[in-house]
């Protein structure tokens, strides 16, 4: 028994989650894309593919005989076009994983918290640089209170489309937001970068994380660990080097942005540097970035679907 599904939006993210589905996927069936470009590529592949389309958004998508098989809608546009999406498909009765930075509903990070919001009408999938980077901040929460959580997720400017671009402010605000309430921070910084590099460079991320005095082996044993389940679903996504730990001087600023009773024993600056090359199942490698958003939305998809029909077994 397989779950029907349908992507809104034809862009790079859109295309790569459509492309997932079909090949990966043993439990989910795409039935539509819905976009806004008749002429996208997207929506030509869809086609060649033998996916229903329509170039009339989600109002098109409503009016398809197709929808009406349809449980869960993936939404692949942009935070400002959600909100309108979420209520049409909530009044439809259809669940909605949401790869815009609009986050109407919690945030899932599939290593992290995949099991927290399985009944949720909404789930947001935070962005592509929270997927790389928060499950690191979480192992290292796990270990000692992180009093400040920094990320900057470099993506190559060619895996960056529309939608990307339109939401800069929310890609930093959601990120910095998600950093705190699923990774554990106390305070979350994101930062982001379009790099213009040719040829394209693989996405790169560091996260930084501001604690106290703590056992360094720990930590890095909980990083390893967490790097090895994301590699369960993004086999390209690695460490570049050890896990990095620099004492804060007395003096520096940074210093400030801890509490004085953290710092009683000491103040340490972990630094985690990342990789993530993704599958080319549309872009080329090089792009990352879509390859860990798209895989983790799959699999939060995957394991929603099977929650609320338990005779569907997640992969």
């Amino acid at each position: 028994m397989t779950t029907k599904v349908a992507v809104i939006g034809s862009g790079n993210i859109a295309t790569d989650l459509m492309i997932k589905i079909l090949r990966l996927s043993d439990t989910l069936e795409i039935a539509a894309m819905a976009g806004i470009d008749p002429d996208s590529d997207g929506l030509a592949r869809a086609r060649r593919l033998k996916v229903a389309t329509t170039h009339e958004g989600v109002d098109g998508l409503l009016r398809m005989d197709e929808f009406a098989d349809v449980s869960l809608v993936f939404d692949a546009t942009s935070a400002g076009a959600h909100r309108r999406h979420d209520a049409l498909l909530r009044a439809a009765g259809r669940t909605v994983v949401d790869l815009t930075p609009a986050a109407l509903g919690p945030y899932v990070v599939p290593p992290v918290n995949l099991t927290d919001h399985l009944d949720a009408p909404n789930v947001n999938m935070v962005t592509c640089g929270g997927q790389a980077t928060i499950p690191v901040v979480a192992a290292v929460s796990s270990v000692t209170p992180v009093h400040y959580g920094e990320i900057i997720a470099s993506i190559a400017s060619r895996s960056a489309g529309p939608g990307t671009r339109a939401n800069i402010d929310e890609f930093t605000e959601t990120t910095s937001s998600a950093i705190a309430k699923v990774g554990g921070a106390a305070r979350g910084k994101a930062i982001i970068v379009l790099n213009p590099a040719e040829p394209p460079l693989i996405m790169r991320d560091t996260v930084h994380c501001l604690v106290g005095d703590c056992d360094e082996g720990a930590v890095t044993a909980a990083v390893e660990e967490m790097v090895g389940r994301v590699q369960a679903y993004v086999p390209g996504y690695r460490l570049k080097q050890k896990v990095q730990f620099d004492r804060v001087a007395a003096d520096d600023p940074l210093r400030g942005l801890l509490p004085p009773d953290a710092v009683a024993g000491g103040a340490l600056r972990v630094s985690v540097f990342l990789e993530v090359e993704g599958a080319a199942h549309y872009l080329p490698a090089y792009a990352g970035n879509l390859d860990i958003m798209t895989s983790a939305a799959l699999r939060t998809a995957e394991h929603m679907a099977a929650h609320r029909a338990p005779e569907v077994s997640a992969r």
